[in-house]
């Protein structure tokens, strides 16, 4: 018997229902687990950070910086809060508004104590600005960057101190680092070049030895400098596939066995690297269960070998433990 036209297309939507069922299933899954690579048994996973000392849950959070002095840690998280944790992750106390905390980006501890906090213009404050608090979390000054090119929209973004107390910052959308004295005065500007132009650069850390370490998101690479701002070499590759970097955010350094670990936003991975910038492996993949991440986009290393890995839309902090 014929088919009638209009049975023929209930059948092809149908199909059609079907196969876009099929791949939207197969989009929610979690990709291949790239945990199982090897050298990647040297990473383990330990827990999960969700919630503050009120117990509220965090809020995308984007920033974690680990003391490597007290071992204590800080998250910067979307509703514009530092919460602090101690060595043991347990939440202390949640810097906010009241505190003269409104648009923090990522900060830095020095020796002594003292926060040095990266904030972008708020309400209550047209500036971008360094916010200095003491020991005790209460508010000393603000650092007001100036007189340098493109100093008027320069935003801080990543902070990293050196031995002398003085500090790098990067900038959202500035080609370069500045090295600047904890009063403001700038001591130097490293601009690394590609292709004949200055890189955009997005995080720093500076590892037990002194070196610097920049990572460009634009360009896929880290720049690494020794203690005199003098350039070394640059390590990543731009890409989607297995040891390649498709847009880098942070990095970490463990001291103990002298990997280098990068989170890359795009690819959900977390990959490291050997000292001298060669591929070892990478863990995580997109996923929501433990040890996979949904754009993750901070890391941070403690004294104790611990990597700190901001999960943004996860909304938590998963904490690894490196062997």
């Amino acid at each position: 018997m014929e088919k009638k036209p209009n049975q023929v297309k209930i059948r092809l939507k149908r199909i059609r229902y079907l196969i876009f069922s099929v791949l939207f299933v197969l989009l929610l899954m979690p990709s291949a687990p790239v945990a199982q690579q090897p050298g990647s048994g040297l990473i383990t996973y330990q827990e999960s950070i969700t919630t503050d000392e009120e117990d509220r849950k965090l809020v995308l959070p984007s920033f974690i910086y680990a003391d490597l002095l007290t071992s204590e840690v800080y998250v910067v998280d979307g509703k514009g809060r530092i919460i602090i944790f101690s060595s043991e992750l347990f939440p202390l106390i949640t810097l906010g508004k009241k505190d003269g905390v409104e648009a923090p980006q990522g900060l830095t501890v020095d020796a002594n104590g003292n926060l040095y906090i990266a904030q972008s213009v708020s309400k209550s404050n047209p500036r971008n600005r360094i916010s200095v608090y003491n020991a005790c979390l209460k508010w000393e000054r603000d650092i007001y960057l100036e007189d340098f090119e493109g100093s008027g929209s320069f935003a801080p973004y990543r902070l990293a101190m050196d031995k002398k107390g003085n500090l790098y910052v990067t900038a959202s959308h500035f080609a370069g680092l500045l090295y600047i004295d904890t009063m403001g005065r700038i001591i130097d500007i490293i601009a690394p070049e590609e292709r004949g132009e200055k890189v955009k650069l997005h995080n720093v850390v500076i590892d037990k030895a002194g070196r610097i370490y920049v990572v460009s998101e634009d360009e896929s690479r880290i720049y690494v400098y020794d203690e005199n701002r003098k350039f070394m070499y640059k390590f990543g590759e731009k890409g989607g596939s297995t040891g390649k970097l498709s847009r880098p955010k942070a990095i970490g350094v463990d001291d103990r066995t002298g990997r280098n670990y990068v989170v890359d936003y795009m690819r959900h991975t977390v990959t490291a690297y050997d000292k001298e910038g060669n591929y070892l492996f990478e863990f995580g993949g997109l996923g929501w269960s433990e040890g996979w991440f949904q754009h993750p986009i901070d890391l941070a290393l403690d004294s104790k070998g611990r990597i700190f890995v901001a999960d943004l839309f996860n909304q938590r902090i998963q904490v690894f433990n490196s062997w």
